[in-house]
């Protein structure tokens, strides 16, 4: 079950952040509806704080209250919509959610997209998607753009943050160029977590142990499959729990 230890990276000292160890890891409530996501959040217990609630819970109904009864259990959330529309109707949909008590919103769009929900963000942080972790240099050229995953990343990550975005969603592979090139004032949120062996059917591409991503400037890290389709999902949870811990002692 220890498949996420990467004893090699154990050595070094992960960037910090003002940020309690047990809220690192969100868990991504990829499941069909809020009664199955009310069903594995009780079974996860204390194990995880933080969730991600993303396209497929809010087509399937139930979203906010969802959110609402997650905050009951004093759970953070994190809305991963990824608003792609016209800068008007961001900022529109930003303006709804603001006030709700959610602690993350993710912009997957231009500048004008980005700079609107940033004016409309309140408490509420803002998080721009770079590069989707599904795709890799070969989507890349399918898609026009000729460049190098790690740089699109920091093109897009240097105007979000100059527009006043928070932070990015990043693959932990380029978490550690957006470290150097641009500092530790912004969040950096890394998916595709997965164990050193991917399955190959798997759809994350630009995938990164739990280490390597804490140690390439990763503040949270989102797990989503690793932990469903465990034998024992709490014990999962508990075990990666552990692994950052060790990461950041104290």
């Amino acid at each position: 079950m220890n498949v996420f230890l990467d004893q090699s990276l154990m050595t070094e000292e992960p960037p910090r952040k003002d940020i309690p160890a047990r809220e690192r890891l969100i868990l991504a409530l990829d499941v069909p509806d809020a009664t199955a996501a009310r069903a594995l959040v009780r079974q996860l217990g204390e194990s995880v704080c933080f969730y991600k609630l993303g396209l497929e819970l809010f087509m399937s109904g139930g979203y906010f209250e969802l959110i609402e009864w997650l905050q009951g259990q004093d759970k953070r959330i994190f809305c991963d919509l990824k608003f792609f529309d016209v800068p008007e109707t961001v900022a529109r949909a930003v303006r709804q959610l603001k006030d709700r008590g959610i602690d993350f919103a993710t912009v997957h769009g231009n500048d004008g997209m980005l700079e609107a929900a940033a004016r409309e963000k309140g408490g509420l942080k803002i998080l721009a998607v770079t590069l989707l972790t599904s795709l890799d240099r070969g989507d890349l050229d399918d898609l026009g753009f000729q460049c190098a995953p790690e740089a699109l990343v920091l093109s897009r990550a240097r105007r979000a943050l100059k527009l006043g975005c928070d932070g990015v969603i990043s693959s932990g592979l380029e978490a550690a160029a957006l470290r150097y090139e641009l500092g530790s004032r912004f969040l950096v949120v890394v998916p595709g977590i997965r164990p050193v062996e991917n399955r190959p059917e798997d759809d994350q591409k630009r995938v990164v142990t739990v280490a390597e991503a804490f140690r390439n400037g990763a503040d949270h890290i989102v797990v989503g499959r690793p932990i469903h389709r465990a034998a024992d999902p709490r014990g999962a949870a508990e075990l990666i729990q552990s692994e950052i811990a060790r990461l950041f002692p104290g």
